[in-house]
């Protein structure tokens, strides 16, 4: 079995209309999301989203690839020591 490792992908929405392209691509690698939180800030008209999983550090890597492709989206991970 692959090693996996734990991680928090945070997430900025500043264009709304590009949430169901995202989350289709959340959908995509539902087998790795432990859990997730969404916040509007409707002050901005943003929204922040907060997503961890335990997968291969590939698979968050791919993940987090494309979700930062979307245009007006953007993503930081941080990964676990172990």
């Amino acid at each position: 079995m692959e090693e996996t490792r734990v991680a928090l992908i945070s997430i900025i929405v500043e264009n709304i209309e590009k949430t169901e392209e995202l989350n289709r691509i959340l959908h995509e690698y539902k087998d790795y999301i432990i859990g997730r939180m969404g916040i509007p800030y409707k002050a901005k008209n943003i929204s922040v989203i907060s997503v961890a999983v335990d997968a291969p550090q590939d698979e968050t890597n791919a993940l987090t690839g494309k979700l930062g492709r979307i245009d007006g989206i953007s993503t930081k991970t941080t990964f676990s020591n172990h």
